[in-house]
């Protein structure tokens, strides 16, 4: 049976599949409807943890899932090829390339992995059409000529998941017309810089997650997160766009399902 569509909010980037989560899936998924969360995307970080993942989504009408190597662990897991990805991305409830990218904050030391790993998922997500799921921390010179370059020469779509960087980077990501995605971060008491760089963002190109467990917003803050807290990322996120809570979860579905397009609920296909 679909979930609500009221208010149509979407946790674009979970990761179901943590033992933090283990043993209660089925309540956190019910949480997540009943705070109007509609549809999720379950994040596979080690290409390994696969079958696990796709289970989730295969057993979850409203969970659809997206595979990559996160760049913390490129140097510590065997290589994703390209091929490996484009037939991961034939299941119906693979959605996204990633999450890939680069982290310079903790894994500095394995830069020549991460850029490796990050050109590979940007080439399946070329020859798939699906979004690239990206994660960037303490890399944004790299990370804006990267994704510039590669999409100069041959387009594709993208988000940059749990954006908490900077404006120069939000604003590279934003001129290839990709989007950007607010978490938890935003709602926190010290992220005013972070929430005036959304507000400064078009509107269309802001997605909802997440990245539960972790990053609850307040009032849950320092505990685990969980897709029903969705909700609280969207009452901050209306808040900097002058709009009501329903009309900012509209427009953040209509974007996700614009980014998203093999992420529909039965009742939604063409």
């Amino acid at each position: 049976m679909p979930f609500s569509k009221t208010p149509e909010i979407v946790d674009s980037h979970c990761h179901l599949d943590f033992p933090d989560f283990e043993g209660e899936l089925n309540q956190v998924i019910a949480r997540a409807r009943i705070a109007g969360v509609t549809r999720l995307v379950t994040i596979c970080t080690r290409l390994r943890n696969e079958p696990t993942v796709r289970a989730i989504a295969e057993a979850h009408p409203a969970v659809f899932y997206a595979a990559g190597t996160h760049p913390m662990s490129a140097a510590e897991e065997p290589m994703a090829t390209v091929d490996q990805l484009v037939a991961l991305a034939q299941h119906p409830k693979f959605v996204g390339i990633g999450e890939t990218g680069l982290d310079y904050h903790y894994t500095a030391e394995t830069k020549p992995a991460q850029q490796e790993s990050l050109r590979l998922h940007i080439t399946a997500a070329q020859e798939t059409g699906l979004p690239l799921i990206i994660h960037a921390r303490g890399a944004d010179e790299d990370m804006a000529a990267i994704l510039t370059e590669t999409f100069r020469v041959r387009p594709y779509s993208c988000v940059m998941h749990c954006f908490s960087s900077s404006a120069e980077l939000a604003k590279a990501a934003l001129d290839l017309g990709f989007y950007l995605s607010m978490s938890g971060i935003a709602a926190f008491p010290r992220s005013e810089d972070l929430r005036k760089i959304f507000a400064a963002a078009p509107v269309d190109r802001i997605l909802l997650e997440t990245d539960s467990p972790y990053l609850a917003p307040p009032p849950h803050r320092g505990r685990r997160n969980e897709p029903a807290y969705t909700a609280y990322t969207a009452r901050v996120g209306a808040g900097l766009f002058g709009l009501t809570e329903a009309e900012f979860a509209a427009q953040t579905t209509a974007n996700f399902d614009r980014l998203f397009t093999r992420a529909r609920l039965p009742d939604q296909a063409a």
